[in-house]
């Protein structure tokens, strides 16, 4: 009995401290998903839609659906969102369900709203290329906006959870599936130069959605294995002025005892550290990776 009253206490724990998550700077977060939505409603009107550029998702969809059938898109992005809304209640159930209502709701209609922007500001339509770049930079800053402040805009996201939780693949190849679908759709409709500048919005939306959520890296960390462990910490100690973490490890392979340095230090400092493993040992094994936000520390 002890033991599920612990079991229920330790859930109850991490209850409140997701309920906390989701309660911090709640007004802030707001406001930035209704920002992030905005800019992804007048880079549709403005840039993607005029030029029949599909962006894959539920609004990439409306694109077509418009062409072939002459239908308003935000209402078909809207008739699109809630048929998926009640789809998720189906199959992911009411707690995932209600974080999507407010995007699957705002999105047409700020779509809508924008919808004459285009009359306001003059966009040379002929320049297929300059409009892509600039509709897959704006689109993919206000989707990882959106990302960011941790929402999300309803639509394909629910189909992307559908298939991989009832598929039992990744998120990454659910998304590939039904955005490649979308995107290879409008390939047949408005023809093969408009699909490769599509799949060029998708690269352009899906990196500036990742510099937006995780920044631009200014930080770099080695994970370093060497015979010269006490050289290389002492390099970095006294004469780079960082720190260094020692991990115990065991190879894979050969099974023998070793350890692993991790060391963080500014992206200036790359240079310095990655020559000076050299030059100490140049058999070293190390990884190198990008460090986004580094907190604590001395």
């Amino acid at each position: 009995m002890k033991f599920f009253a612990n079991f229920a206490n330790a859930n109850k724990k991490l209850e409140n401290i997701s309920k906390k998550i989701d309660d911090k700077n709640i007004i802030k977060r707001y406001i930035q998903f209704c920002f992030g939505c905005f800019l992804v409603a007048v880079a549709f009107n403005l840039f993607l839609s005029p030029n029949e550029l599909v962006p894959g998702g539920v609004s990439g969809f409306s694109i077509i659906l418009n062409e072939v059938f002459g239908i308003n898109k935000s209402i078909l992005i809207l008739g699109m969102d809630l048929l998926l809304l009640i789809l998720s209640y189906i199959f992911l159930g009411k707690i995932k369900t209600r974080g999507s209502i407010l995007g699957s709701l705002l999105l047409p209609f700020l779509i809508e709203l924008t919808s004459n922007i285009s009359s306001y500001i003059q966009i040379d339509t002929s320049q297929l290329l300059l409009s892509t770049i600039f509709g897959g930079v704006l689109y993919g800053f206000g989707a990882g906006i959106i990302f960011k402040a941790g929402f999300t805009t309803g639509g394909t996201d629910i189909l992307n959870q559908i298939i991989s939780k009832y598929a039992k693949v990744s998120m990454g190849k659910s998304m590939i599936i039904c955005d490649g679908l979308i995107v290879l759709l409008s390939g047949v409709v408005f023809g093969p130069t408009k699909l490769m500048y599509s799949v060029l919005i998708l690269y352009l939306i899906s990196y500036m959605s990742d510099r937006v959520i995780l920044g631009i890296s200014d930080s770099k960390a080695f994970y370093i294995v060497t015979d010269e462990e006490k050289k290389i910490k002492e390099y970095v100690i006294k004469y780079l002025k960082h720190s260094v973490t020692v991990f115990n490890a065991k190879g894979g392979y050969k099974k023998e005892r070793q350890t692993v340095l991790l060391c963080v230090l500014p992206t200036k400092d790359y240079y310095k550290l990655k020559e000076g493993i050299h030059e100490i040992d140049p058999d070293a094994f190390f990884v190198v990776t990008d460090a986004y936000e580094v907190f604590g520390g001395e």
